[in-house]
């Protein structure tokens, strides 16, 4: 293990290498052996950070069983255009699972990756034509392109691939509802369709009646004080169920969406929704 290149600069970095990283491949190891002598498996494939891992697996069958014919393959890491890679480990990981990830927050992660990974990303998970790829790459450097067509077009390929038609649906719809000055007209169902995506904060009805959106602003923790309120509101970034606010007004009746919810927004992505307790 200590002859391994990735394992002697690892040990080498300030940052070294704990026990449990050091000896993985050991565990890796062995699992390919007994894989090998019991159910006759001779290839082991993985991404191509798990080479040093899959070769002392080849390695242990032919010092071991003195056995020919183990092989490993690896493929390239699917990496953000930072460098790190895709995981369970990693901050903002996209896990496939709706009950770990709703359906809106997959499609949204797409529609936001930068323009510097969107055709990689099309062309490695899609089933896209590489001409219509090409195409869309094409589009993105002329003038009058439109931001966000392309990660659009991922995100609808991958969240169908991933949730099919009916999560793709619910997304976009989210998506819609979500949008700052959108004309789609919300109502409760809508909004809690979105509220596990969003941070939330429950108040009483009386609390909530005749209290200006700048109070609200800082009860609901959505923006920290009222001055901030204040110059985002002068700024046409303050939104009350999606309708711009124009003036320091207080929340009246017909403001509670079915008498049940408010949604509140700062700017297009910092939003919280406030239940009527």
């Amino acid at each position: 293990m200590m002859g391994k290149e990735s394992v002697r600069k690892r040990l080498e970095s300030e940052q070294g290498m704990s026990y449990t990283e050091f000896t993985y491949q050991l565990l890796q190891g062995y699992d390919f052996l007994y894989l090998f002598e019991k159910e006759g498996i001779n290839v082991q494939i993985g991404g191509s950070d798990q080479w040093g891992n899959i070769t002392a697996g080849t390695e242990l069958i032919r010092k071991v069983l003195q056995a020919e014919g183990v092989y490993g393959l690896t493929f390239p890491l699917l990496l953000k255009n930072d460098g790190t890679k895709f995981g369970k480990s990693e901050e903002g990981a996209i896990w496939l699972a709706p009950s770990m990830l709703s359906p809106y927050k997959f499609y949204q992660y797409f529609f936001n990756v930068p323009d510097a990974d969107v055709i990689k990303f099309l062309k490695v998970l899609t089933f896209l034509d590489l001409e219509e790829i090409d195409s869309l790459e094409t589009d993105m450097k002329r003038p009058g392109y439109v931001p966000n067509t392309a990660q659009r077009r991922l995100a609808e390929e991958v969240t169908r691939f991933v949730h099919g038609d009916e999560g793709l649906q619910e997304a976009l719809r989210a998506t819609e509802a979500l949008r700052p000055g959108a004309e789609t007209k919300l109502d409760w169902k809508a909004i809690e369709g979105i509220a596990e995506d969003l941070p939330s904060y429950s108040l009483p009805y009386d609390e909530v009646l005749n209290t200006s959106v700048v109070d609200l602003c800082v009860l609901s923790g959505l923006l920290e004080s009222k001055s901030a309120a204040r110059r985002l509101l002068k700024q046409g970034g303050l939104y009350l169920n999606n309708c711009r606010v124009d003036t320091e007004s207080k929340i009246e009746a017909d403001d509670i969406v079915d008498g049940k919810v408010l949604l509140l927004s700062a700017g297009k992505k910092n939003k919280v929704v406030v239940r009527i307790s």
